[in-house]
């Protein structure tokens, strides 16, 4: 285990994790930020992706799990991503579609959050989020996060606004709750 919260756990992805994966990366619905559903090469090329991450830099993105059910609901973590020029530290975040709308995705990106800061000792950390995607938007922005630039992405054939979500260490951005 990486990271526990009140309601769920996050620990690295493994093999076994693949149908909780197909889950969320083949369903229409939940993957409309990403122009549609991944095929199976694709799921198990992300699912490879994270488990490089983890040998790499220690971390990426990791499976959540519903305490209550032991049940992979979704994958939130942090990985590094491209950002104009640069590379940046990200939190970021997908669920079920059955488990939308419950907080779970605040909850666990909340946790990502004083990872980042409290073990990685980020001076900041973004989520990078596509400018439809008004769900995720209102999980950074209740994480903690505002907008400080913006940038086309093109992927999969199409070109795709996305907004850099930010919130940055110490008083003036995060805060331990815990303090």
């Amino acid at each position: 285990m990486i990271l526990e919260t009140e309601r769920l756990y996050l620990r690295e992805m493994n093999q076994s994790d693949l149908g909780s994966l197909c889950k969320i990366l083949q369903d229409e619905d939940a993957m409309y930020a990403y122009e549609g559903a991944f095929s199976d090469t694709e799921v198990q090329e992300w699912l490879d992706r994270q488990i490089s991450r983890y040998q790499k830099w220690g971390f990426g993105l990791w499976a959540v799990v519903l305490k209550e059910t032991d049940e992979m609901i979704g994958q939130c973590g942090l990985t590094m991503q491209p950002w104009k020029e640069k590379e940046v530290l990200e939190i970021g975040y997908l669920f079920q579609r059955s488990h939308w709308h419950r907080g779970y995705a605040v909850e666990a990106a909340r946790a990502c959050k004083g990872y980042a800061f409290e073990v990685l000792h980020a001076d900041e950390v973004c989520s990078i989020i596509r400018d439809t995607n008004i769900a995720s938007q209102n999980v950074a922005l209740r994480n903690g996060m505002h907008v400080v630039d913006s940038w086309t992405k093109h992927y999969r054939g199409v070109d795709m606004p996305h907004d850099r979500y930010v919130v940055m260490s110490g008083p003036a951005g995060y805060e331990d709750e815990n303090q």
